[in-house]
């Protein structure tokens, strides 16, 4: 017995664990594996992803390399049923086996669905979908940029739409609508058009159409990403999304400005039909010229309307008319009676101005001022010599102020020199009358105007008062109706069987004698003339 136990071969631990290992490894070198991820927080340090894969009965440790973590299309999330393809291995140092991870999948559209309302419910909570966050689309974009594959139809769609619509300038960023690189890509290009200067070489969008065909929930994946979630709600340039048909929602139509349910909707949500604008700017034009139209009919019936309240113009200068018509006629009888006082003015003094006149005038003058220096002089003396006789202390200054005033005085009256000569008064005179001789034309040229000026002044006058006078309305065959006395007749009660007359007519008068019974006297009306209803006189 112990022979035989001794006859049977040793292994040591790590012979063992190396041998479960190959046998592991070679009969599951590559295995598919359904379960829910559980433990899973994110990244290890080093790159790597651990988390355990379990369903009702196990539980299997699993590991995402570094490198292969970078590629999976779709990420591990906690609580998240997957089918992971891998191989399995042994950990020899803890004798456990796990799954090395190659590529993980959703377990069906139920899974993705579950991951789909979890991460909505996540964004959500965040305020990413928040009504508040969108804006308001531009009116009339001058560039729009669209996000979507070059080659399929839908940007063949939005082209020819917005050619029919309204032509615009449009910026295509290729990308992939599906696959591993989607969202990534997506992310780029919706970023890049946000980075775009304004009024730079390429010209920044004001609009962006977010776009792809329909297709599975697998299909359109790349648009549930939280990555392209965060990118759509951080753009700052509105954003339409038309992701799949009118049945497929995406979580980027949450977040976006807003939701178009087709590629071709998007591109009539993006611009208006240019043919309605230019009708509807017509009618705005039309409108507002039957508008301006009205309103200047209205002004013109209003200022008819005033006008037809207001006075006559020549109502208004009636009076000061007739006012400068009696100064004008008073001017020539004022002009004459000044000229006349002027004259008689100047004959008065005009014998006083002779050259023998002035002459004597001019000898009095000076007499009068010798004889009134000889008097101031001796006066002078008499008080010189008083003041030397008292020994008053002036008299010295005195005599000087004395003698400097007495020479003065000879200075002034040798400056006054002999009387005038007859010649220098009629040079005097000369003088004097060609002063008043451009005086007198002015004056003669004034009085000529002012004559000319009421002389048209009364023609009119006389013109107004023949067409305004009585004698215009006797010629059309009325005629008027006066008293024995020469007053005029203006009711029948003035007059009794057996007045005398008299009947201006156009071309003359004529005597005439009232018959007829008698009428009863009234008294004489205090109103104008022919205000009543005049009947026979005969």
């Amino acid at each position: 017995m112990s022979e035989a136990l001794t006859n049977a071969a040793e292994y040591s631990v790590s012979e063992i664990a190396q041998a479960v290992k190959r046998t592991v490894e070679d009969e599951f070198g590559h295995v598919r594996v359904r379960g829910e991820i559980s433990g899973f927080r994110g990244q290890h340090a080093s790159g790597h992803a651990y988390f355990t894969l379990k369903d009702e009965g196990a539980a299997l440790d699993a590991v995402v390399w570094k490198g292969n973590y970078a590629k999976l299309s779709f990420k591990p999330e906690e609580g998240l049923e997957v089918i992971a393809t891998g191989r399995l291995t042994t950990f020899p140092r803890s004798s456990k086996y796990q799954i090395v991870i190659d590529n993980i999948e959703p377990a069906g559209a139920g899974a993705l669905m579950a991951l789909l309302e979890e991460r909505k419910r996540k964004l959500q909570a965040e305020g990413l979908f928040a009504r508040e966050r969108k804006r308001e689309l531009p009116y009339l974009p001058r560039v729009i940029g669209v996000v979507t594959s070059p080659t399929g139809a839908v940007i063949r769609d939005i082209l020819h739409r917005l050619a029919d619509r309204f032509p615009t300038h449009v910026l295509v960023w290729p990308v992939r609508v599906q696959g591993d690189t989607c969202a990534a890509e997506v992310v780029n290009a919706i970023e890049g058009f946000n980075a775009l200067t304004p009024g730079g070489a390429l010209p920044r969008p004001d609009l962006l159409i977010v776009a792809r065909g329909g297709g599975s929930i697998e299909d359109l994946w790349g648009f549930n990403e939280e990555a392209v979630v965060r990118a759509v709600a951080a753009s700052d340039i509105p954003i339409i999304s038309a992701v799949g048909h009118e049945t497929d929602t995406t979580l980027i139509d949450y977040a976006s400005d807003m939701r178009a349910p087709t590629p071709t909707a998007a591109a009539e949500a993006a611009v208006p039909v240019r043919a309605e604008l230019i009708g509807y700017v017509d009618d705005l034009g039309s409108r507002q010229r039957q508008g301006a139209r009205r309103l200047v009919g209205s002004a013109r019936d209003r200022l008819r309307a005033a006008s037809a309240g207001l006075p006559r113009p020549g109502d208004l200068v009636a009076i000061q008319r007739q006012q400068l018509d009696h100064a004008a006629s008073n001017l020539l009888g004022n002009l004459r009676h000044s000229v006349q006082a002027l004259r008689l003015r100047f004959s008065r003094v005009d014998t006083r101005l002779t050259p023998r006149v002035l002459q004597g005038q001019q000898a009095e003058a000076g007499e009068r001022l010798r004889n009134l220096s000889l008097r101031a002089e001796a006066g002078l003396r008499k008080t010189v010599e008083r003041a030397r006789l008292t020994h008053d202390p002036r008299a010295g200054r005195l005599a000087s102020a004395a003698g400097r005033l007495l020479e003065r005085k000879q200075a002034q009256l040798s400056a006054i020199g002999p009387k005038l000569s007859p010649n220098a008064l009629r040079s005097e005179l000369r003088h004097a009358h060609g002063l008043l001789g451009p005086l007198g034309n002015r004056l003669s040229t004034t009085i000529a105007q002012r004559l000319d000026t009421s002389r048209s002044a009364l023609t009119q006058a006389g013109k107004l008062l023949a067409s305004l006078s009585y004698r215009s309305v006797l010629a059309r065959g009325y005629a008027v109706v006066k008293d024995g006395d020469g007053n005029l007749v203006a009711a029948r009660s003035q007059l009794q069987p057996g007045d005398a007359i008299a009947i201006e007519f156009a071309d003359g008068d004529i005597g005439a004698t009232v018959g007829g019974n008698p009428a009863p006297r009234k008294k004489p009306r205090t109103g104008p003339a022919g205000s009543g209803t005049q009947e026979s006189l005969f």
